[in-house]
């Protein structure tokens, strides 16, 4: 099967699922393509129900189109990252990876334009860290779940508003951003930059007021980080961890147990916002977001510094932080099922702490007068004290 082919295939694909989040395209299994969160077979005319090892590795190699930087990393690492255009109809972020010694890909769709913060329905709050001058910036949360969108709808803010310079370190390209006021270098790692710390160091000497890291791996791309938000720029990352305390954790993990104090120091001074970022089904249909927000001031400098204890906790401050625009998951959940968007046991399923979020729920069906227990008939037996007679 051959590229054309191969993007007819997909352009098909495309047609039929208007909705569609991913292709997977797996051995042994149909081709698949993942819809509101949920994996559903394709019916295509490929000559055998189930894909081969064969098939498998052919549209690898032609969807690799013969790039040997790409073909050396996926098998140096077992795996590579690449974006894929169909006929101008669908871009893709492609993941292709090996399973005993077999070729697995998926696909990603992307978004043809930049979504704003209005048609996505982000906080308010995004607007706020739109205006940051300098500082760190985390995006927080699990693969898949919305992170580079959300960013993507920060720097179209940016893009509308400031004419500064933004330089994007990505794995690959996923959102192309058009000129407004701002200038826009996008470049890709595997073609522009073989490393994220490489990528940053260079971006550094190249002037942006703006700069987005796709993600923070390792020591050497979380130090030179820091030094970007500490000599003014503004630095966009995202790391693959639940909430706020995770992250610090994360990040001081990724130094020397005696560096720890400079560390959390620096971090108080430098960190500006983390968001942490999840998708729960909708009651009706399609997936929601739901925040954390965290914003640094002096209640959470003094966290970062000194660390959490029993009567001081992250959760607390984002709990009784509201007016300056924080939130827990456990309070957007809540918002979000009072607005019909997720159902009873989506809020319980997804809580961080479900005492607080039944507690809510149960004031908002009081409210509207519904039932909060299921237990009924109750009444006093009159003729117990009797029988002890």
């Amino acid at each position: 099967m051959r590229l054309n082919e191969l993007n007819h295939l997909f352009s098909k694909i495309v047609d039929q699922y208007p909705q569609i989040s991913d292709i997977n395209l797996t051995v042994g299994h149909p081709v698949q393509v993942e819809v509101y969160g949920e994996l559903l077979p394709v019916q295509l005319n490929l000559g055998s129900k189930v894909l081969t090892p064969f098939q498998t590795e052919v549209m690898a190699l032609n969807l690799l189109k013969s790039d040997r930087s790409k073909i050396e990393t996926l098998l140096r690492e077992g795996s590579c990252d690449f974006s894929h255009a169909i006929f101008n109809k669908a871009r893709f972020r492609v993941n292709i990876f090996s399973q005993r010694n077999r070729y697995s890909i998926v696909m990603r769709k992307l978004p043809v334009n930049v979504p704003t913060i209005e048609e996505l329905g982000l906080p308010q709050s995004f607007k706020k860290i739109a205006r940051e001058k300098n500082g760190l910036v985390f995006f927080t949360g699990a693969t898949g779940t919305g992170k580079t969108t959300s960013l993507a709808a920060i720097l179209d803010e940016i893009n509308r508003n400031e004419p500064v310079h933004i330089i994007t370190l990505e794995d690959p390209v996923e959102l192309i951003h058009s000129t407004k006021k701002a200038t826009f270098n996008q470049r890709e790692m595997g073609s522009d930059f073989y490393s994220f710390a490489s990528g940053l160091r260079s971006a550094l000497r190249q002037s942006p007021k703006v700069v987005l890291v796709g993600e923070i791996r390792d020591r050497e791309t979380m130090e030179i980080a820091l030094t970007a938000a500490e000599t003014g720029h503004l630095v966009f990352t995202t790391l693959h961890t639940i909430d706020a305390p995770q992250t610090l954790n994360r990040i001081l993990g990724f130094f020397d147990h005696e560096e720890e104090k400079q560390v959390r120091t620096r971090m108080a001074g430098s960190m500006r916002w983390i968001i942490g970022q999840r998708l729960v089904p909708h009651a009706e249909k399609g997936r929601v977001a739901v925040f954390e927000i965290m914003i640094n001031n002096l209640r959470v400098q003094d966290l970062i510094i000194n660390g959490e204890s029993e009567d001081k906790t992250f959760y607390e401050i984002l709990e009784t932080s509201g007016p300056l625009g924080c939130q827990t998951f456990d309070q957007d959940l809540i918002v979000k099922y009072r607005e019909g968007m997720i159902m009873e046991e989506t809020a319980m399923l997804y809580a961080s702490k479900r005492s607080i979020v039944q507690r809510g729920i149960d004031q908002i069906k009081s409210h509207r007068g519904e039932k909060t227990t299921d237990i009924d008939g109750l009444r006093l037996d009159k003729d117990y004290q009797k029988s002890f007679r």
